[in-house]
């Protein structure tokens, strides 16, 4: 069974009650759903929130020794958490950020990404499906790999 991170960082536990008209109205839950409903056969997802920094990394560290891939959306951490990017850089398998809205269209802090310079590939601005896109891509991408 190859495993797939879904790691999700700081307020996202409020998803579908903070900020709505940005972030929309569904939850993490339904978010999970999605994923689960576009999972392959042969693959499984561990789907984790946490408004810890070092919680995040000690799954990132977790998922090197079975992961078939990390899809992280790690809140505003994106924005400041160079140890996540060094956490990230020791994991060997492929790596998707993703961020419900779109980052560039908002306050320009917003705008640089510490996560982005080790990932894969990045989506933004899509909801919820962004997570799906992103966890099919980690499915295409260790295909390639292999």
């Amino acid at each position: 069974m190859r495993t797939i991170y879904v790691l999700n960082g700081p307020n996202l536990n409020l998803l579908g009650r903070r900020q709505p008209e940005i972030y929309g109205y569904r939850t993490l839950k339904d978010a999970e759903a999605l994923c689960r409903g576009v999972l392959p056969e042969g693959h499984d997802l561990r789907f984790l929130q946490s408004n810890w920094e070092g919680q995040i990394i000690d799954w990132i560290h977790e998922a090197r020794e079975s992961a078939a891939g990390i899809v992280i959306n790690p809140g505003a951490l994106t924005h400041t958490s160079i140890a996540i990017l060094d956490a990230l850089n020791a994991f060997e398998g492929p790596v998707i950020e993703v961020h419900l809205s779109n980052i560039h269209k908002r306050e320009s802090f917003r705008h640089t990404s510490y996560v982005s310079l080790r990932a894969d590939g990045v989506i933004a601005g899509l909801g919820l499906e962004g997570y799906v896109a992103a966890v099919q891509g980690i499915v295409t991408l260790g295909r390639t790999e292999s």
